[in-house]
């Protein structure tokens, strides 16, 4: 962890530094511990919407002066929302640290979301909502999500519904922000050219008027399963299959990981091989594991073509029932290798370094160590992917389909081939 360190304000606020040496530019930024989980469903997309309206003024800035004077520098900055959290960012040359931190802080704690600013975001997230629904990828992970979690924020969709969207007033986003934009939830962090008692104290000089507070940290997924189709006329059929998965905090979580990686996690995985390499059924197909606070989604997707349609199920649901029995130290080896090269070439990122130990300081109450990390995936061995696998696919199952899909089996033949 050389060069990590972090403090924590008087008010709760956590800011943490990871100083990488010979670096010219610093990647700095807010990181909120809330997302569309956090959200009354009748206000579904309001994170995003306070995301996208951030940027639109604040009381010494207009729109076009926040992004110009972090691009009269060379700078770049962007946000995302996600379900668990909301992150604005900026990266820009070390000498210009002080200017970013300032636009960030300025945007963070003085946005006053002008009304004409609201009606012409309106429109943009309106749109954004629009090209969603016509790519149907993006549209298919939001009905997997709802089919997987209903009637709950954590399944609803992070952009919102047009519905609510066209509805959606500047009361709903400042109680928002009053509600979460708090210190307890927030993390500053920067890497790279960034000295850490300089950093601290200009996030000291800009952030310590926020009053402290408790965030309250209890939240409860549903996972139930089941199935969602939607029949429309495209050239290919996209499918998602998932079952609940592991949380973040939870001891099995790397391994699940691992787990992914076997399966489906690239183009040596099992998946890859036998749906698409020996059978040609498909263009794309991979699996993922996402673990949030209190539970997780393992999904597979894949696109195929209607002629190809009737195969994808029964061989997606063949290589999960042998893997268990079937998994090998090889493979095993060759994930542990994929997934310790990807933790350490993002490392390389200064964006994904401040990323990284802004969410893990928000997710787990701890400093990112990766030399732990890659111990722990180092002693993932073949008993504890067994556990793992019979852990994961004994839950139910969650199956969402989209495009032209008559011939896709149903939903109970799925069931009894995963349950035999």
């Amino acid at each position: 962890m050389t060069g990590i360190r972090l403090t924590t304000l008087s008010n709760g606020l956590r800011v943490i530094t990871d100083h990488v040496e010979s670096m010219h530019s610093v990647a700095l930024g807010i990181w909120v511990g809330v997302g569309t989980r956090h959200e009354d469903m009748i206000e579904n997309g309001v994170a995003h919407m306070v995301e996208h309206m951030l940027f639109k003024g604040t009381k010494k800035r207009t729109a076009a002066q926040i992004v110009e004077q972090i691009e009269n520098v060379g700078g770049s900055m962007n946000a995302y929302t996600s379900r668990e959290v909301t992150s604005y960012h900026v990266h820009l040359l070390k000498d210009d640290m002080v200017l970013g931190l300032d636009i960030m802080a300025d945007m963070y704690l003085n946005s006053i979301m002008p009304e004409e600013e609201i009606e012409r975001e309106r429109q943009v997230i309106l749109q954004e909502i629009g090209m969603n629904n016509d790519t149907p990828d993006d549209l298919l992970f939001d009905q997997f999500y709802e089919c997987a979690f209903p009637a709950q924020a954590m399944g609803a969709p992070i952009l919102g519904t047009a519905a609510i969207i066209e509805k959606m007033n500047r009361a709903s986003l400042e109680n928002y922000v009053r509600r979460f934009y708090t210190p307890a939830r927030t993390v500053i962090s920067a890497a790279g050219a960034v000295d850490h008692d300089h950093f601290v104290a200009q996030v000291e000089k800009l952030f310590a008027a926020m009053p402290k507070d408790q965030a309250d940290r209890d939240l409860h997924a549903a996972y139930t399963g089941g199935e969602i189709r939607t029949q429309k006329e495209l050239e290919q059929a996209h499918i998602l299959f998932g079952f609940d998965g592991i949380n973040r905090l939870d001891p099995d979580y790397y391994a699940t990981a691992a787990l992914s990686t076997m399966l489906g996690g690239g183009m040596s995985s099992r998946l890859f091989q036998e749906v698409r390499e020996k059978r040609g059924l498909v263009y794309s197909i991979y699996s993922f594991h996402s673990g949030y606070q209190d539970d997780g989604l393992f999904g597979i997707y894949a696109g195929t073509g209607p002629d190809k349609l009737t195969e994808i199920m029964p061989v997606i649901c063949e290589e999960i029932q042998k893997f268990s029995a079937s998994v090998t130290e090889e493979e095993l080896a060759r994930a542990k290798a994929q997934m310790k090269a990807s933790t350490l070439m993002g490392r390389e990122s200064m964006m994904t370094r401040a990323d990284q130990q802004a969410k893990h300081l928000l997710f787990r109450d701890k400093v990112y160590d990766l030399e732990a990390a890659v111990k722990i995936i180092d002693a993932i061995d073949i008993p504890t992917i067994r556990r793992v696998t019979d852990r994961i696919f004994s839950t139910a199952p969650t199956l969402a389909a989209l495009g032209p899909i008559e011939t896709l089996e149903s939903f109970d033949q799925v069931i009894q081939r995963i349950a035999a």
